[in-house]
C-alpha cells in the first residue's frame, strides 16, 4: 500500500482523544480473529498444522502470564516493606519448595518474592519445627480423619478379610461413618498392602433388546441352578461316579431372587440335578411365603425351564416366563452374580456340610444375613429387606463426623451430622458374628469417652 493510500483514510474529529479506545477494540478484534484461526488449525488434517497452532497458543499464554506477573509485582513493589502482608506458614514452605526446584539462591528468591535474604535463612533454620506455632508448615487437608478412624478400618479388614474397599465403606456408612472407597483403600494400605478384589464389569447393552425393568417388589423374579461341592469335593476316584455331579460329591442349589430388591427369596438344596417338578415346587413355596405372585419370571434356557409343564404352570398362575439374554444388563447376569456371591461368601468360606440338614442350615443363615445385614452397592448402601419394605436406610440417619472441619457435600447427598458433639468422642468397632459364623459379620460402631 502506498503512502498516498494511507493519507486517503479519513480520521474522525478529535481522534487523539480516542486512541486508547481504538487500540483496545483493535486488540479485541484481533483476539477474536486469532481464536477462529486457531480453531480451524486445531481441526486441520495435517498433524504439523495442529502442532504449530498449539505451540503458538502456548507461547502467547506464556507472554500473557509474564505480563500479568509483571503488573502484580510492580504494584507490590510500591508498598513499603514494613507494610507488606506476611506470608502464612503454608506459603512459606511452598516458596522454599519452588526455590529448591528452580535452583535459586537466597538472593534470587528474595528478589522475586520481595523478601530479605535473612528472612529466607531464618525459614531454612526453622524448617523442622512441629506444632501449630511452627514458622513453616505443610498444608493440612480439611477432610483429614483422625488416626483412630484408620484403626477402625484396619481392624474391620483383619476381622473380615473378604471385605473389599467398597464393602467396608458401605458397611461403616450404614453405621453412620461415611468414608469414600479411595479413603478406605489408603487407610488399609498403611498396614495391609493387599490388592482390592476385582469387581465384575457391568454388562453393557450391545443390542437394543426388550428387557424387563423391575419397578416394585415381586415385579420380576429370577431363578437358576448351580452346584457347590461338599467336603469331599467334586472329584471321585473311579467310574461309575466319575461322570456324575451329585451327592455325596456336590449339592445342587435352586436359587430364587427378586430383581427389584435383590432379595433372596428361597434357596433349595438337592442331592442330584432337580427335575422340572421339583423346581416348580420351590417356586410354589416361595409364592406361598411371599403371599404374592410375580409378574415376570426370568430364567436361562436350561432343560428344567424349557419344559412344557413349567411353562403351563406359569401361564395358569399369570406369570410371564421369559428367557434372559446372556451378557445383557437386567437379565440372567443378576442371578449369576448372586450365585457367585453365595459361593464366594458362603460355600467356599466354610467346609460345606456333608449332611442335608447342616447344609440347609448354612444356606438359610447366609440368606438371612444377606437380606437383613449385607449392604449393596446397587441399592446405594441399603439392604434387600430395606429396599423391599421401603424403609429408610440406616446410612440416612444421623452420622458420625470425626473431622473438625469437614467439607460440605456438593451433591447434598450426605445425611445430617452432629459434628460438634461427636468430634469429642472416639469411635470403637464392635463386630459380632451371626451364630458364630466368621463369614457372616455384624458390624456396629459405638461412641466411647
Amino acid at each position: 500500500m502506498s503512502k498516498k493510500s494511507y493519507r486517503s483514510v479519513p480520521l474522525p474529529a478529535a481522534w487523539p482523544r480516542h486512541v486508547n479506545a481504538a487500540v483496545l477494540h483493535t486488540i479485541s478484534l484481533g483476539a477474536a480473529a486469532l481464536t477462529a484461526t486457531r480453531g480451524w488449525a486445531a481441526r486441520h488434517l495435517s498433524p504439523g498444522v495442529r502442532l504449530r497452532a498449539q505451540i503458538e497458543r502456548l507461547e502467547q499464554e506464556r507472554e500473557l502470564l509474564i505480563e500479568e506477573l509483571r503488573l502484580k509485582d510492580a504494584r507490590l513493589s510500591r508498598v513499603p516493606a514494613k507494610e507488606r502482608p506476611h506470608y502464612p506458614p503454608v506459603e512459606r514452605l511452598a516458596i522454599l519448595d519452588l526455590r529448591a526446584a528452580r535452583g535459586w539462591s537466597n538472593l534470587q528468591t528474595a528478589e522475586r518474592f520481595f523478601l530479605s535474604p535473612v528472612t529466607l535463612t531464618n525459614w531454612m533454620r526453622r524448617l523442622d519445627e512441629q506444632g501449630p506455632d511452627a514458622l513453616v508448615q505443610s498444608p493440612v487437608p480439611l477432610n483429614k480423619y483422625p488416626d483412630y478412624v484408620a484403626h477402625v478400618v484396619q481392624r474391620l479388614k483383619v476381622l473380615c478379610p473378604s471385605f473389599g474397599y467398597g464393602r467396608i465403606a458401605r458397611v461403616l456408612g450404614r453405621e453412620g461413618l461415611l468414608l469414600g472407597t479411595s479413603t478406605v483403600q489408603r487407610m488399609i494400605r498403611r498396614v495391609v498392602p493387599s490388592e482390592p478384589e476385582p469387581e465384575p464389569d457391568r454388562a453393557r447393552r450391545t443390542n437394543p433388546i426388550k428387557r424387563v425393568i423391575a419397578k416394585y417388589p415381586h415385579h420380576a423374579w429370577h431363578c437358576d441352578l448351580t452346584t457347590v461341592p461338599t467336603s469331599m469335593g467334586f472329584w471321585t476316584p473311579a467310574l461309575p461316579f466319575g461322570l456324575q455331579q451329585r451327592w455325596p460329591f456336590c449339592w445342587w442349589l435352586v436359587v430364587l431372587a427378586d430383581q427389584f430388591s435383590a432379595r433372596v427369596l428361597r434357596v433349595a438344596i438337592f442331592g442330584k440335578q432337580p427335575t422340572t417338578e421339583e423346581v416348580q415346587t420351590v417356586m410354589a413355596r416361595a409364592i406361598d411365603e411371599a403371599g404374592v405372585v410375580p409378574t415376570h419370571l426370568i430364567t436361562d434356557k436350561g432343560a428344567q425351564f424349557r419344559d412344557r409343564v413349567l411353562r403351563g404352570w406359569c401361564k395358569r398362575k399369570g406369570i410371564r416366563h421369559r428367557f434372559g439374554a446372556l451378557g445383557q444388563f437386567g437379565s440372567i447376569p443378576f442371578i449369576e452374580r448372586l450365585i457367585l456371591t453365595i459361593k464366594k461368601e458362603c460355600t467356599t468360606r466354610v467346609l460345606f456340610p456333608f449332611t442335608y440338614s447342616s447344609a440347609l442350615k448354612e444356606l438359610a443363615l447366609f440368606a438371612a444375613w444377606y437380606n437383613r445385614i449385607r449392604p449393596h452397592e446397587r441399592l446405594r448402601g441399603a439392604t434387600p429387606d430395606e429396599r423391599h419394605d421401603g424403609a429408610e436406610p440406616i446410612r440416612r440417619r444421623a452420622r458420625f463426623e470425626p473431622r473438625v472441619r469437614s467439607p460440605r457435600d456438593p451433591r447434598g447427598d450426605s445425611p445430617p451430622s452432629t459434628t460438634g458433639e461427636r468430634c469429642r468422642s472416639r469411635l470403637e468397632l464392635d463386630v459380632r458374628y451371626l451364630e458364630g459364623r466368621k463369614h457372616l459379620p455384624i458390624v456396629a460402631l459405638r461412641r466411647v469417652a
